[in-house]
């Protein structure tokens, strides 16, 4: 059980780049399923996530070659299911895309029920609805997806539920599906851009990427070598910009996808966070918009709006827990409403450990009673990523020596995250165990 040694308190200073996102990695990466001929992702973060996917595309017979940052991804010419990896693919949610990507290559498959963060009800049927309309049958058992093909045909699907991974998956099977295809109530997240832009330049035609309906022209057969390099992750900056917050430091956040911040920095400006924007310039894809963002310390007071989250353009809600940590430094008090899951703000309290005044209302809601001096503590990550990220932050700006106990969750989505918060001046020391 691996675990970090931290002294915080310390005013951190420097730049630091963020990393490509682990979320447009996963989709990707199963993406390529659909592809028979080469596919080389660059820019790859170098997660566990991607580490237990690569592990269940191989015991698929995908042979996978890995160039530092960079996959090259041969699939087979018979997808052989009977070897998968399964207690790879119990380790990551992402799995359930393979729903989506298997469908044009597989009359029948199984697929094994998804894992990731623990994070209450996370319900498939507004995948089982949508793909169902593309002519999946699709049933779950107790450990298993049991998939049979009747006959694939392009259709116009309303989501049950405007999500990113249920928008990734039917774009995944409609894009194997000759003819158009119409797919409404659609997210244009940044994982679900990086997809888009990834299966145009495999030959699908994909009109309104960015918008909330998709008119994909899928291809029966889909044979192409091609490069993709992936996105930057507005999560991994949100991870930074959370952090100069907390611990009242001057900061320069490199390569952070502005579209998918700008609703955040506001709620931060109208808070009193001081910070500056570079020239934009552009991502590898040539299409994602990128900026710096230099920070400067700051007297934050809290909103008198509840902070929540919402699809793209709203918050992001895997930024909204970032906001916890900043508000427990904040003037006044703090309403944060995660509605999303059922279970993420109960973990939200565990920074009073840490000498926060976090009130759990009710499985959604907490108010944070600001400012409070943070102090060292012993806590154990929960089994989830964003909440075991902002007890991290947390200590890092709270006094003495702290100890988080097995980080695993956070190393499912953040790469050689201790030595590149060393970089910028912090005391923290990963001790494996």
């Amino acid at each position: 059980m691996s675990q970090f040694i931290i002294h915080g308190g310390r005013k951190l200073s420097g730049s630091i780049i963020v990393n490509s996102s682990k979320n447009g990695a996963v989709a990707t990466l199963i993406g390529s399923l659909i592809n028979r001929g080469e596919t080389t992702l660059k820019n790859v973060p170098q997660i566990e996530e991607i580490s237990r996917l690569i592990e269940v595309l191989v015991s698929l017979g995908v042979k996978i070659t890995k160039k530092g940052r960079t996959l090259v991804i041969q699939p087979p010419r018979v997808f052989n299911l009977s070897k998968i990896d399964t207690m790879a693919a119990q380790k990551t949610r992402s799995i359930i895309l393979a729903l989506g990507a298997l469908s044009g290559r597989l009359k029948s498959y199984l697929i094994p029920q998804a894992g990731g963060c623990r994070l209450g009800s996370r319900t498939i049927k507004p995948h089982l609805f949508a793909l169902e309309k593309l002519g999946l049958d699709i049933k779950t058992e107790k450990d298993k997806y049991v998939v049979k093909i009747k006959n694939l045909k392009p259709a116009e699907v309303v989501l049950y539920e405007s999500g990113d991974t249920v928008t990734e998956n039917v774009l995944l099977a409609a894009a194997q599906i000759a003819g158009e295809s119409t797919l409404k109530f659609c997210t244009s997240n940044y994982m679900v851009r990086d997809l888009c832009y990834f299966l145009q330049k495999l030959g699908v035609e994909i009109e309104g990427a960015g918008t909330s309906t998709l008119k994909v022209t899928g291809l029966a057969k889909i044979n192409q070598n091609i490069e993709y390099e992936i996105s930057e992750d507005p999560i991994e900056a949100m991870f930074f910009i959370s952090l100069a917050a907390t611990t009242n430091s001057s900061l320069t956040i490199k390569r952070c996808p502005l579209d998918f911040l700008e609703l955040e920095l506001l709620k931060l400006e109208k808070m009193g966070f001081q910070f500056s924007l570079s020239k934009k310039y552009l991502a590898q894809n040539g299409l994602t918009v990128l900026v710096d963002i230099t920070t400067q310390p700051s007297k934050l007071k809290a909103l008198e709006e509840k902070i929540h989250a919402l699809p793209f353009p709203g918050i992001n809600q895997d930024n909204l827990p970032f906001f916890v940590p900043i508000a427990t430094q904040a003037k006044g008090v703090s309403l944060i409403h995660d509605w999303t899951y059922e279970n993420r703000a109960i973990y939200y309290p565990e920074l009073n450990r840490l000498g926060a005044k976090i009130t759990l209302m009710d499985p959604h809601r907490v108010t944070i009673d600001g400012p409070s001096k943070l102090i060292a503590a012993e806590v154990v990550c929960p089994p989830a990523l964003r909440p075991a990220a902002i007890i991290l932050v947390a200590m890092l700006a709270a006094q003495g020596k702290s100890t988080l106990y097995n980080v695993y969750p956070i190393h499912r989505g953040y790469e050689k995250l201790e030595e590149r918060l060393q970089s910028i001046g912090a005391d923290i020391k990963l001790v494996e165990e």
